[in-house]
């Protein structure tokens, strides 16, 4: 197990781990240790628990620790933080279902000693049994361990903002944030009840030892609000302050945002490595509003660099320095001029439309200057298609054999017709969808990414439909990556033999569909190493965020025509246009916009470092093996 980082300068104790598995995994052990500990006095241990992809690491790690190492879970207790209302156990949706389907099946905590909120109360009694709720907490000894999620507006279980620091086990109404968080796994927010039942600020205050564990560059500022900032009732997170034994397990993209991070060396003596010196320049750069070779010693004293500035002066050696640096970056052409020897380019798309959004422009630069380019879609992104566009689909189709051919009801596409409108006569709202709607949901997208494949000059051919089995779940929650993916991807490359690899590095994906895919990569890379793959594994970002400046390791620069071919096929995406959202619903401008704004602000934050001017930039980073 890695070992954890302890954060400085901020007002609840922070440990930073290099990867979620590695924080779940501490938090595990921590829960082994007491658990063990109480078995062995005779004593029952009471855990609070929580919901939501944050915990499900450590919820399989128990199971592990359950299976493989003994640990006997007979004498705990469990009381869950919340329940959306109204809610039926058996729903999709339900965290009472989700509980059991997660953990609970898989280890020996006895069914009485099982707490949820009951999602099924009438409104008259819900008062009742949230003080009920309260009494079986005390009665039970009070919570041990109580493991958090922390959400975008800084709720702990239900508390959104405003939420009172005496607040106990209630029902709530949820905040519009949290429930457009909530939609794609109710495939729309309409579908997402408006209200919860929920333990209480108080309430969770009261366990006596608390994890909060937040993983993901989406979750980083808010961390920053709940970790530096003063306790307030906006971020409910904040109160743990105010708890004697908290602990928030972060990691790397989690804690990003915090100072200790983001400017260690306004907390403590630095050690002046390359890369915080890249950092510290290039955001003093920024700041300032000053080009890298414009930067005085006064701005070094004045923004807390006067140790740089002692040990590596002056200050114009040290901008002058990190100027050249980033020079290095600035790369026309990504795998080199071709000359007559092309290359073999392998981009991996975790969605069917993610290689355009991140990367259209430099797909459309390799092609452009001669190089041939794969492009290996890994899971279908069925589940991310509206009923309206399978049901305009379904007709098509019908109408096209009716024009061209003969179509009856007797007739296989009749038949799937009649059988996919009776399954959409009859969905109930937020319900997975039946196989043969997921298949044909499955063809838009993937008939989408050829056409958006063609509008960058790849043909057919050189495109590879995956269907990892992890994600062909039917639902928004993934199985973990399967060793038969691994394999596969590792097939694909050695048949291939890219000279470059091109993977998604951007881990803020909210369904977990990027992360998956590029821990199944690297997997695969490592596993093909040794048998002669030598390719360079680089990392672009998805829809959601570009590479810090710092961190940038190849900027390819883009033409207003190339960035518009690259809009046009992002455009060949139709069935994608009402989901560009940042996770979350903040952001409804649609895939192209965002792509575009981010690709002219890349290249206007090297123009305001004092760098060439261009009109635009996709930038990537080395995968570091």
């Amino acid at each position: 197990m890695a070992t954890p980082h302890p954060l400085p300068h901020t007002r609840v104790p922070a440990l930073r781990f290099p990867t979620a598995a590695d924080g779940s995994k501490y938090v595990a052990r921590e829960i082994d240790k007491l658990v063990r500990a109480r078995n062995a006095a005779g004593k029952p241990t009471v855990l609070g628990l929580a919901t939501g992809s944050t915990p499900v690491g450590l919820y399989r790690e128990l199971i592990r620790l359950h299976k493989e190492e003994g640990l006997d879970l007979s004498r705990v207790v469990t009381f869950n933080l919340d329940e959306y209302l109204p809610m039926p156990k058996e729903d999709a949706h339900s965290y009472f279902r989700w509980m059991h389907e997660t953990f609970f099946n898989h280890v020996n905590i006895p069914w009485g000693n099982i707490h949820v909120p009951d999602g099924t109360l009438a409104a008259e009694d819900v008062d009742r049994f949230c003080a009920d709720y309260e009494k079986r907490i005390r009665a039970a000894g009070g919570i041990d361990i109580q493991i958090l999620g922390i959400g975008r507006t800084g709720h702990i279980g239900f508390n959104e903002p405003g939420s009172p620091r005496n607040s106990r086990t209630r029902m709530v109404t949820l905040d519009g944030i949290t429930r457009r968080d909530a939609a794609p796994g109710f495939f729309g927010e309409e579908n997402v009840p408006a209200q919860a039942i929920t333990m209480g600020v108080a309430s969770i205050l009261d366990a006596r030892r608390l994890f909060l564990m937040a993983y993901g560059e989406h979750k980083a500022g808010v961390v920053f609000k709940a970790l530096e900032q003063p306790p307030t009732e906006a971020v409910s997170a904040s109160f743990l302050q105010e708890h004697p034994d908290a602990t928030v397990v972060l990691d790397d993209a989690a804690a990003a945002e915090l100072t200790a991070i983001k400017r260690s060396w306004e907390v403590g003596p630095a050690e002046w490595t390359p890369e915080l010196v890249r950092r510290a320049v290039v955001h003093l750069s920024l700041s300032v509003g000053k080009g890298l070779q414009m930067l005085g010693d006064e701005d070094f004293r004045d923004h807390h660099l006067y140790e740089l500035l002692r040990e590596q002066g002056p200050a114009t050696r040290i901008g002058e320095a990190v100027f050249h640096d980033r020079m290095t970056t600035i790369t026309p052409f990504p795998a080199g001029p071709a000359k007559g020897n092309p290359k073999t380019i392998l981009v991996f798309s975790p969605h069917p439309d993610d290689d355009v959004i991140s990367m259209g422009g430099t797909i459309i630069r390799l092609v452009q200057q001669g190089h041939t380019v794969h492009v290996a879609y890994m899971t279908s992104g069925n589940i991310a298609v509206f009923d309206h566009d399978a049901r305009r689909f379904i007709d098509f189709v019908e109408e096209f054999l009716a024009a061209f051919g003969s179509v009856g009801e007797h007739s296989t596409a009749g038949t799937v017709k009649q059988r996919v409108e009776t399954f959409l006569a009859t969905k109930k709202a937020g319900q997975p969808d039946a196989p043969e709607l997921l298949k044909v949901k499955g063809l838009i997208r993937a008939t989408e990414a050829r056409a958006a494949a063609l509008a960058c000059g790849i043909p057919p051919e050189q495109l590879e439909f995956m269907n990892l089995r992890f994600y062909q779940t039917g639902r928004v929650t993934k199985d973990p990556v399967h060793q038969d993916d691994v394999s596969d991807l590792e097939k694909l490359m050695l048949r291939l033999q890219p000279a470059q690899v091109y993977v998604a590095g951007e881990m803020s994906d909210p369904h977990g569909t990027h992360r998956l895919c590029a821990e199944a990569i690297f997997a695969a890379v490592r596993q093909a190493r040794p048998k002669g793959l030598t390719s360079e594994v680089w990392l672009y970002r998805g829809a959601w965020e570009e590479w810090e400046p710092h961190e940038i390791e190849m900027a390819v620069p883009l033409s207003p025509d190339v960035l518009e071919q690259k809009k046009q096929a992002i455009f060949r995406h139709q069935s994608q246009k009402d989901r560009a959202m940042f996770p979350g619903g903040t952001d409804r401008r649609e895939f192209w916009q965002r792509a575009e704004d981010r690709n002219i602000a890349t290249a206007k934050t090297y123009d305001a470092l004092g760098l060439p001017e261009y009109y635009a930039m996709e930038a990537f980073v080395r995968w570091k093996e």
